[in-house]
């Protein structure tokens, strides 16, 4: 690991108290290690939108390109949608 850089932050009082928390449970040895945990888990989620995007998203809409008329409108992606919000509240109730 390379050597620590110091940094300096203002933090809302809830997450500071949240921060405490963590330190206070014992899970967490310092308020840096729960910071560097959060960084940690902020990196894995960029990470996992950046290949969901590669692909997945980017492979579509190489297809949509090539046929668009594979591709519906707004128009009948919104009425698909309403529809299965529609079946899944029945369905619930």
């Amino acid at each position: 690991m390379s050597s620590p850089s110091k940094r300096t932050f203002s933090l809302p009082a809830a997450q500071a108290r949240y921060i405490d928390r963590k330190v206070k449970s014992g899970a967490y040895a310092s308020a840096s290690e729960v910071v560097r945990a959060g960084l940690r888990a902020l990196k894995e989620r960029d990470e996992a939108v950046e290949r969901w995007l590669r692909e997945e998203v980017v492979p579509v809409c190489e297809e949509i390109d090539a046929d668009p008329s594979q591709a519906i409108s707004a128009e009948e992606l919104t009425a698909s949608i309403q529809a299965h919000h529609v079946k899944s509240t029945r369905k619930s109730a």
